[in-house]
């Protein structure tokens, strides 16, 4: 029985809505996913591209990724890893050929498929194939084609680089790659220019492999004969609801059998939705580190929502109206004809005014006042 880990997108050094989520891939990959290989001890661990954010990640996350390869190393787990989009191929490829002889694969480059990378293990060879992202014109440059001969798709460079891929029949053969599989579902945190049309790969590319160790997509999903593992944190709001991990997976007689062993960061990304009393009293009785996105339902203007609620949300990090987005108006300018678009008078503005923040209703004397100052306004 053949026994590793993949896993996908870690973006080391995102930051959602401007706050940074170093924390929680800290907490991710030293104190969730190292005790985890302590424990299964796998033949090796997949990693699928995207390992930082950006191609000049920040200190914090290069550093972060430095620990976790020392502790991979005492553990002497090998890593077979793939550059993403969002990857520096030249920056990652720095010492690649001394690291893998000491078991870590950092694939950054199309021919690197060519040269696969076996390990040993008690079940017998687990040979590994490594495909980076790549555009079609890196792959031309790869088959020494011609810019008009050669690839001008996703696809049609896959296929090509593929092409010259041999699995042998009596090892288990598995490719690493970072692609938008066809049919794939995809996420707001990914980049609308690598999703789509010519970006797409077919599946029938991964059939030669027992298994394909996909990355590139947010949600866990199956895509051919291999599946997407997903980010293991929640990278934006519309991720809210997927369940994040890591994907366990076992060959034995030849069978592929997969499990999703999730992961629970101590703050999760949420997303609530309802009356912003509702949602204030809730804040109120519960206070929650989450990172938090507010949809308000209510139909008439609330003062300072977020001031409010930020006390006992420390990470709200966002707020829509459906009373502000119910009749579009971005075009106008001023906040009274949004109220007016609306058939919200000043005078019921000034009254919610006193409810919510002075806790008070209006006298007649309060909204005769206001009826002067108001008639001067126009006035002047």
């Amino acid at each position: 029985m053949i026994r590793f880990l993949h896993t996908a997108d870690w973006h080391l050094g995102k930051a959602l809505y401007g706050r940074s989520l170093l924390d929680e891939q800290r907490w991710f990959v030293l104190e969730w996913f190292v005790p985890l290989l302590e424990r299964e001890r796998p033949d090796a661990v997949l990693l699928a591209g995207d390992i930082f954010d950006r191609q000049v990640p920040p200190v914090e996350a290069v550093t972060l990724f430095d620990r976790f390869l020392n502790r991979l190393s005492a553990l002497r787990i090998p890593l077979i890893a793939v550059t993403g989009n969002h990857d520096s191929a030249r920056r990652l490829s720095l010492g690649s050929a001394l690291l893998r002889r000491q078991g870590v694969v950092l694939a950054t480059r199309p021919e690197d498929v060519w040269n696969p990378y076996t390990i040993q293990t008690e079940d017998g060879p687990l040979c590994c194939y490594t495909l980076p992202y790549c555009e079609p014109a890196a792959a031309r440059e790869a088959l020494g084609s011609g810019q008009e001969d050669g690839p001008h798709t996703m696809d049609e460079a896959f296929r090509a680089l593929l092409a010259r891929v041999q699995p042998a029949p009596d090892v288990v053969n598995l490719l690493i790659t970072h692609c938008f599989a066809a049919g794939g579902e995809v996420s707001a945190s990914e980049s609308p220019a690598f999703v789509g049309g010519s970006s797409q790969v077919g599946l029938d590319c991964f059939a030669p492999f027992a298994y394909t160790a996909l990355g590139h997509l947010h949600a866990p999903q199956k895509a051919g004969t291999g599946r997407y593992a997903g980010s293991p944190l929640k990278y934006s709001f519309d991720e809210a609801r997927q369940k994040k991990g890591v994907v366990r997976v076992t060959i034995s007689n030849g069978q592929v059998e997969t499990e999703v062993l999730p992961v629970h960061p101590p703050h999760d990304v949420r997303v609530l939705h309802g009356a912003f009393d509702i949602l204030l009293q809730a804040a109120q009785q519960t206070p929650s580190g989450d990172y938090l996105f507010v949809e308000l339902t209510d139909t008439h203007p609330i003062y300072q929502p977020v001031d409010r609620l930020r006390p006992y949300y420390p990470n709200l990090l966002g707020i829509s109206s459906e009373w502000l987005l119910s009749e579009g108006g971005k075009e106008d300018s001023g906040f009274r004809r949004e109220m007016r678009k609306h058939r919200v008078s000043e005078e019921e503005i000034f009254t919610a005014f006193l409810q919510q923040v002075c806790g008070t209703q209006p006298t007649q004397q309060d909204l005769a006042l206001f009826r002067e100052v108001m008639k001067e306004g126009e006035e002047v």
